[in-house]
């Protein structure tokens, strides 16, 4: 008898602790997946209780109820295999595991064994990593099964598994004497999004089945989980070294499956089912920012959307995003079903601008700095995208705060001794009006802060930072610029032409002083290459110098440019401590709370700077 089954993945779109949502969309897919005709069904890490629970985790309840939803699930498994996962309580600890469902009987629990702890990840808080070749048994109602690392023969195929982190370590188990002459591994991960990282991530898949002889099937999970992780919703299948099936990532769906037939006797290795896939930083950007943002959107319940809108490149790029947002869901979803997972009542049309229009409020916040070059940047934007538009100075606001500390000081502010402070209240009279608007429609306060900004604090905090969620945050200047060109010229905003004619600037000074944001700081291609060396790679001021000395012409220019960074960067910790929840968007990143912790309050470099100063 021929060993040909149709193995398959669903990536799911969870929600921490939303057992309703969830289990749905356990349930549908595996309904979805039968229909299909697939035999082997692998769902996502932690698929009951969604990965992002935190330290819910520790508690007991956690576990207890999701033992609970699994044996909901089980009726659900009719003519068909789940690999379905969750957290499981076992002698006082924690571990993230995934139960191994055949029609409608567990026939065995596998326990991760390699937990991350590194950039966004922080399993070790929350599970204890399970011990390699060890197998117990494990109390579920009146019966026990196999618990730890084991395999599982089925349909006479024998089955191992790794989850996630445990397929990108060394010493994986895959490699161990149990999983020998496995015929399929299982891998069902919660693997971020991050620039390029699908592509590795697919090798690793094709390089794992060619190294042990199997076919390797992955699933992640879908969308933003949790509020800062974003998931691809990669499905991959791979035999003995050739892809055989890829899906489309980053979709706007509850779930998706993919099915390929394998022969695990006489391998066909020629590719199956393999879908188109974004390729490139500005197309990865565009659909996992859009779908981020469409997820938070129906995740926190809000009503839409609020930005101040400045006509510069940060706000500018946020607007094009939420406008996408709503193209990408309408093409995917249609209007019936994109106003459903909103849960708003729509009035229904299939352009996006009309639809934009409901959902999003701008205003431009003018003083007696601004420009006419960024009012008319930021309507011409907003009319082009279908977005509301607003426009109202603040200057009276400005004054009345300005003539208040001048009265308590018994002097008058002036630009040459009070610059900072009369740049900051003009940032800072803008916060409450526009949060006044969010609140009033019940939308979500968009924030306009870059990487590079927070990178040396050049922000208002209370003023420009203020908002909900902070879309572009884990992203550098250098990089929006540059995506602000590809819209226009490959997505199709031509309301962005403006934009990208104008040199990047806060306009807090007067017109006369000609203010720009690298003369301010230093061009942002050197900021972004200090950045690099200075925190991506931790390296101290001199080491940085080392690097970059020779790529930058002038020395004493690039001495004074890195002095700049590591004395801003130490300075102002406290700053990005309280920026608004960030998207992560690659594998740097400066929010403390997912990957780049730093005291609040340190030495600020100063020996170190000394030396750089010595340096030739």
């Amino acid at each position: 008898m021929g060993r040909t089954i149709k193995i398959g993945g669903a990536c799911l779109n969870q929600i921490p602790m939303d057992w309703s949502n969830n289990l749905q969309n356990i349930k549908q897919s595996i309904a979805q997946a039968r229909s299909e005709g697939i035999e082997i069904l692998c769902l996502p890490e932690l698929s009951i209780t969604g990965y992002g629970c935190e330290d819910m985790f520790l508690s007991e309840w956690l576990p207890e109820k999701a033992l609970l939803k699994l044996q909901e699930i089980v009726p659900h498994t009719q003519d068909i295999a789940v690999a379905v996962g969750l957290p499981i309580r076992y002698h006082e600890r924690v571990f993230n595991t995934t139960c191994f469902i055949a029609n409608q009987k567990i026939l065995g629990v596998y326990a991760k064994q390699k937990l991350a702890n590194d950039g966004v990840h922080y399993e070790p808080r929350w599970f204890t990593p399970w011990e390699s070749g060890k197998i117990t048994d494990l109390q579920i109602g009146q019966e026990a099964y196999p618990f730890g690392h084991l395999t599982i023969d089925y349909l006479g195929i024998k089955i191992g598994f790794e989850i996630c982190e445990d397929a990108w370590r060394k010493d994986r188990p895959a490699c161990h004497l149990i999983n020998e002459e496995v015929d399929l591994l299982l891998n069902p991960s919660a693997s971020h999004f991050a620039f390029a990282k699908a592509d590795f991530r697919e090798h690793l898949v094709i390089s794992s089945s060619e190294t042990f002889h199997c076919t390797y099937l992955y699933t992640n999970l879908l969308g933003n989980e949790s509020g800062r992780m974003i998931y691809d919703g990669d499905i991959l299948i791979a035999q003995e070294g050739v892809l055989k099936g890829k899906n489309t990532r980053l979709s706007f769906k509850n779930f998706n499956t993919l099915g390929c037939t394998i022969d695990f006797d006489q391998p066909e290795l020629s590719e199956e089912n393999i879908l188109p896939d974004a390729n490139g930083r500005h197309e990865e950007f565009t659909k996992a920012a859009s779908l981020a943002l469409f997820d938070y959107l129906r995740k926190s319940k809000s009503k839409g959307f609020v930005l101040s809108l400045s006509g510069g490149a940060d706000s500018s790029s946020i607007a094009v995003l939420v406008a996408q947002a709503v193209k990408n869901g309408l093409s995917e979803l249609g209007f019936e079903e994109f106003a459903k997972k909103l849960n708003l009542d729509l009035k229904p049309s299939d352009d996006p601008k009309e639809i934009v229009k409901q959902l999003f409020y701008t205003a431009y916040q003018g003083t007696k700095n601004s420009s006419e070059d960024t009012l008319s940047s930021a309507k011409g934007l907003a009319e082009s995208i279908g977005a509301r538009f607003f426009h109202w100075t603040i200057d009276e606001e400005v004054s009345a705060y300005t003539r208040s500390i001048e009265t308590v000081l018994e002097r008058s502010l002036d630009w040459s001794t009070d610059d900072i402070a009369l740049q900051n209240i003009q940032a800072r009279a803008r916060s409450p009006i526009i949060w006044m608007l969010a609140n009033i429609k019940k939308c979500l306060l968009l924030s306009t802060s870059n990487r590079s900004e927070g990178d040396v604090g050049y922000a208002t905090m209370d003023g420009d930072t203020s908002g909900s969620i902070s879309p572009i945050a884990a992203v550098d200047k250098n990089f929006i610029l540059s995506w602000l060109v590809y819209a226009e010229k490959e997505l199709g905003y031509t309301g962005l032409h403006k934009v990208n004619t104008l040199s990047p600037t806060a306009e807090l000074r007067p017109q006369d002083r000609h203010q720009t944001d690298e003369d301010d700081l230093m061009p942002y291609a050197v900021l972004v290459d200090i950045e690099e060396k200075a925190i991506r790679d931790r390296k101290s001021p001199l080491e940085v110098y080392a690097r970059l000395k020779g790529q930058w012409p002038d020395h004493v220019l690039l001495k004074q440019w890195i002095t700049k960074f590591f004395r801003l960067w130490s300075i102002n910790q406290w700053k990005r401590e309280r920026i608004a929840p960030s998207f992560h968007l690659d594998d740097f990143n400066v929010d403390p709370r997912t990957w780049c912790r730093f005291p609040i309050l340190s030495s600020g470099f100063d020996e170190e700077l000394k030396e750089l100063q010595q340096a030739p």
